[in-house]
């Protein structure tokens, strides 16, 4: 019989269809889990294919790949048992599932009974839902297993799953787990990160324990997965109501282990079979699979352990940040690490940052600063600069700024300037750039300008004026900047960044190959008032460990502006389009929550009182508008990262037809609300800068 245990979670920096790294990091999760004395692991959902295969999971390869790495991967848990995440086909379909291996067998397969379909999710694209209750049979290496709807039973502890999205539904599979009398329920997730949401899994995960009297294991994925989820750790484990354990988030490592010890006695629903004299495994009995074990005996301490797959080093990497983090934070922390996946991942050799001196791109470039600051302080610059495939000794010194010094080598920051850049800016970006130790450039590229104006001046027979061409002369400023910035990322194989926010997408305030230009756009999931109240919490406050950055205040004196037009017109954005809070205000109501224009105006008239009504009624009018006639912009952007419910990527949440009817109707009626003029006698007083 057994009374208390050790149980643990794995957060895993899993790469889709990287079957060998993939696999490296789960079987050390696995030593790491023996060497410590746990008897229960749980791995993340799909770890062994990477959860963001999409519709690579319709290869049947690629799940036999899957099935032939889990045949190598279990003998590797003698002694110990592991939930293992991987997609199986059964009856022809295919079930995001989980594998149970007990002491160097697999004892069956457990079916996730709910896709998440919704928002950032296409599950149901892919696979089908498993049916509560009931069991198949699926044939593995000419041996049967049972499959579906289980529960195991090892030496007497109960254990049943959860499957990530399994958890965040209302008919919960844990009541009725409860009721079949389990001890342990294991919640394999992949679970992107979103603002605040860690407190919202923290809850399921404590109030599961409480609720169906057990004790839950909660492991997630880790890092920038495959592109534009990002996934932040942070596994769980609590028992009968209380966290006992919860993982650093945000990790640098390729793997983190959290354990704590449980009590089985507090959740033990009866008397105890003894099965200690079972010697083999029967297929099934009943919906309970049953297997003896001799759980290792216990060390008292509970751990978070990670290491890195490259040297077989274990860090301890707890650095204080707290569990529950400050959006301002948050966002530091997840689009960091996100730049640091995707840099390694996508085999580049550093970033191109075309730094303007204002708010977005100064935002981009401190955040490749941070990916640096904090990976290192995770793992050492050795570690950090290898894990980048980096040679350490080629840098002339090993700090990570100052000319020469390896933050030098990853981040090139160019200044681009015609006749309307101004002393303000360059001298904003050239100290942004000094700040973080990165390469500063300077490009004059009002020559080129000046050539594709003359060229087509010339081709057309009138001169271009900012009175009749004023979009125009703007955007060719603009695009003038691009190849530049492409060729010199070319020369470096490097990733050239793009700054546009979230904000400027709404509205398309933004020229397509020019501002635009890059291979990631990182700060395109979040709005442009946020990312000012960022870079000024930077300067006052700034993360735990780094400390205020006054230094900032050359960027946030600034009023935002593209610097396109002559300096006599003072051009500022949000003359151009309207105050950016009121701006994310409108997108709120009318992108995230799907309000029409008239509803949209009395959440907004509510909130921005000191406006005329008229005015807030023209804003609505030019953001719907502007919204409509800019969705081929959101189609062609770089891929972004996902940070929350108001993302706008085509690709992923937000999906908007690109010719469309513009809201005519609904905008006519707001304006004969107003008792103005009807929106189909009007047009648009803006177009954006396409």
């Amino acid at each position: 019989n057994v009374n208390q245990i050790k149980l643990a979670a794995a957060a895993l920096n899993q790469t889709p269809l990287a079957w060998e790294t993939n696999k490296a990091h789960i079987l050390a999760a696995i030593d790491a889990a023996r060497d410590a004395h746990v008897g229960i692991l749980c791995l993340p959902e799909l770890c062994i294919t990477g959860y963001g295969c999409e519709d690579l999971f319709h290869s049947p390869g690629v799940v036999q790949t899957a099935l032939d790495i889990l045949g190598d991967i279990v003998p590797a848990t003698r002694g110990i048992v592991v939930a293992i995440g991987l997609p199986v086909p059964y009856d022809h379909g295919l079930y995001d599932a989980a594998a149970f291996a007990c002491n160097g067998k697999l004892l069956g397969i457990v079916g996730k009974q709910h896709l998440a379909g919704d928002g950032i999710h296409y599950e149901p694209r892919w696979f089908r839902r498993w049916s509560a209750g009931t069991v198949g049979e699926i044939v593995l290496a000419g041996n049967p297993f049972p499959l579906g709807d289980l529960i195991f039973d090892c030496s007497g502890v109960r254990i049943g799953f959860e499957i990530c999205e399994d958890a965040w539904v209302p008919n919960r599979p844990g009541h009725l787990l409860a009721q079949r009398g389990v001890h342990v329920i294991l919640n394999p997730s992949a679970s992107h990160f979103a603002f605040g949401k860690q407190k919202v899994r923290e809850q399921f995960v404590v109030e599961g324990s409480r609720a169906f009297g057990v004790s839950y294991v909660y492991a997630n994925l880790l890092g920038n997965e495959a592109g534009r989820a990002i996934y932040d750790g942070g596994s769980m484990i609590a028992s009968h109501g209380k966290l006992l354990a919860c993982g650093e988030r945000f990790s640098y490592a390729d793997w983190q282990l959290t354990t704590a010890i449980v009590d089985i006695d507090i959740t033990e629903p009866g008397p105890r079979k003894n099965l200690d004299h079972l010697d083999e495994v029967p297929l099934e009995s009943g919906k309970t699979i049953s297997m003896p074990i001799n759980f290792p005996a216990l060390i008292p301490e509970v751990v978070t352990t990670s290491g890195l797959a490259l040297s077989g080093k274990k860090l301890d990497t707890s650095n204080g940040k707290d569990r529950l983090l400050s959006k301002e934070e948050e966002f530091a922390h997840a689009v960091a690490l996100a730049l640091f996946d995707y840099l390694r991942k996508s085999h580049s050799n550093g970033f191109v940052v075309s730094l303007s001196g204002g708010a977005d791109s100064s935002a981009v470039a401190l955040l490749v600063w941070l990916a640096v600051r904090l990976g290192v302080a995770e793992l050492g610059e050795h570690g950090f600069l290898a894990k980048l495939g980096q040679n350490p000794s080629k840098a002339n010194n090993s700090t990570p700024a100052g000319k020469g010094g390896w933050m030098h080598r990853l981040l090139t920051c160019v200044y681009q300037s015609t006749r309307n850049s101004s002393a303000a800016t360059l001298h904003a970006a050239r100290t942004v750039a000094e700040l973080i130790g990165a390469e500063f450039l300077v490009f004059d590229v009002d020559e080129l300008v000046q050539r594709y104006q003359s060229m087509v001046a010339a081709a057309i027979g009138r001169n271009l004026d900012w009175k009749t061409d004023d979009l125009a002369l703007q955007n060719i400023q603009a695009r003038a900047r691009g190849p530049s910035v492409w060729l010199l990322a070319n020369l470096r194989g490097a990733l050239l960044l793009t700054t546009s926010n979230r904000s400027e997408a709404a509205v398309g305030y933004a020229t397509m190959d020019g501002d635009t230009c890059g291979g990631l756009a990182p700060i395109a999931g979040i709005d442009k008032a946020f990312l000012r109240h960022w870079l000024r919490w930077m300067e006052s406050t700034g993360l735990a460990g780094i400390g205020p950055l006054p230094e900032l205040a050359v960027v946030n004196e600034q009023q935002p502006t593209a610097e396109l037009r002559p300096s006599v017109c003072g051009q500022i954005d949000e003359d151009d389009l309207m105050p950016y809070d009121v701006l994310d205000a409108i997108e709120r109501a009318a992108i995230r929550d799907k309000l029409l224009p008239i509803e949209v105006y009395t959440i907004v008239s509510a909130e921005f009182t000191q406006y005329d009504k008229r005015q807030l009624g023209e804003w609505i009018d030019r953001f719907y508008r502007l919204w409509c006639h800019n969705q081929w912009k959101r189609e062609r952007y770089a891929p972004s990262f996902h940070l929350d419910d108001e993302n706008l990527d085509p690709k992923t949440w937000c999906r908007f037809p690109i010719l469309s009817g513009g809201y005519e109707r609904e905008l006519a009626a707001l304006h004969e609300h107003l008792g103005g003029q009807s929106s189909s006698d009007r047009k648009s007083d803006s177009q954006g800068r396409n």
